[in-house]
């Protein structure tokens, strides 16, 4: 935006200012008042410049900074007004017109260009500043917006392990309290897993491909818990290893299924699958329902939820559908290198 006003200043002063001017007889005015000429011209050029760079950001500040651009409006007017008052030929005698006298003073024509070009200039020059000001403003509040949405991600990533950490606590403390064989082994997997959350919550994206391993290994965390009576299968498949992902955000669909989806007496199925083809990546989940309730059973969906529409406002697409026995979650979402 900087340039194009830079261009549009740069038209005025040179193109359309001088055109105004040669409306006016200036080539006689400037034989014969040359000092006056030069005094007009560089009045106006000083007060276009004056009014985008001062009078407008003033008006659209506060406090005493907007009377000072009121101020300014009104010292223009009163210097317009002095230079167009000086005298330079004494005027014809007024003429008595069908008997009439006129009353107000005859304005000579030097007077009238002076008073034309300074409202061509202040018009100008305020339609400019304004678009300038109101670009500066829209600006700034995307930049307000876009820092509030960045506050509110980290927020949402910060949360997103003390949730983890306890429901897969409370996984593990199943499988001691068991005295499970497979205590041990879930927690080597837990501690891996724990060292990959805490690199990368550091970082806005992670890879897809380190992403897709992390779900590899809560899945196999979550099933060395799990008896016969629950089926679980797992499908990846990504073409392009360098796509970026947020961390830790389909994680939560995953757990979602382990929370909701899992009977020792029932049997139960989960399915989920994570596919990427030309930059598009699908993750699908189901599972069962047999529903416990648990602390913040609803944070996560919404907090990636949220996430998602932060991060992705126009391209993406989550449909959950829950039909009282199956809980589905397809999420498609346009990645971008």
């Amino acid at each position: 935006m900087k340039n194009v006003s830079l261009y549009i200043d740069l038209a005025f002063c040179l193109v359309v200012l001088p055109i105004m001017v040669l409306i006016f007889p200036i080539e006689r005015w400037f034989h014969n008042f040359s000092w006056y000429v030069l005094t007009v011209g560089g009045w106006l050029y000083t007060l276009y410049f004056i009014n985008r760079f001062a009078t407008v950001p003033f008006l659209f500040s506060s406090g005493k900074k907007r009377g000072l651009g009121v101020v300014m409006i009104l010292l223009s007017f009163a210097v317009t007004a002095w230079i167009s008052m000086i005298n330079l030929y004494e005027p014809k005698p007024s003429i008595i017109d069908i008997g009439i006298v006129r009353i107000l003073p005859s304005v000579q024509q030097y007077q009238q260009a002076v008073w034309t070009l300074f409202m061509i200039v202040e018009t100008f020059s305020f339609a400019v500043g304004l678009l300038i000001q109101a670009n500066i403003q829209k600006s700034r509040r995307r930049t307000v917006e876009a820092e509030r949405d960045k506050a509110e991600i980290e927020l949402y990533k910060a949360q997103i392990k003390p949730h983890f950490m306890f429901n897969t606590l409370n996984s593990l403390y199943g499988l001691f309290l068991t005295g499970n064989s497979k205590a041990l082994e879930s927690l080597e997997k837990f501690i891996s897993m724990m060292r990959y959350i805490h690199t990368s919550s550091r970082r806005d994206f992670v890879s897809l491909t380190d992403e897709a391993d992390y779900i590899r290994q809560y899945v196999a965390l979550q099933s060395l818990r799990l008896n016969e009576m629950t089926r679980v299968a797992l499908d990846i498949d990504i073409s392009n290893n360098d796509l970026k992902i947020p961390p830790m955000l389909l994680v939560t669909f995953v757990e979602n299924c382990f929370k909701h989806g899992v009977s020792p007496v029932e049997k139960c199925a989960i399915r989920i699958r994570l596919s990427e083809h030309d930059g598009v990546l699908t993750f699908t989940t189901t599972n069962h329902i047999f529903p416990v309730k648990r602390i913040g059973e609803h944070m996560g969906i919404e907090n990636c939820r949220r996430r998602l529409e932060l991060l992705y406002p126009e391209s993406h697409t989550m449909d959950i559908s829950n039909d009282g026995e199956t809980y589905n979650v397809k999420l498609s979402i346009k990645l971008s290198l």
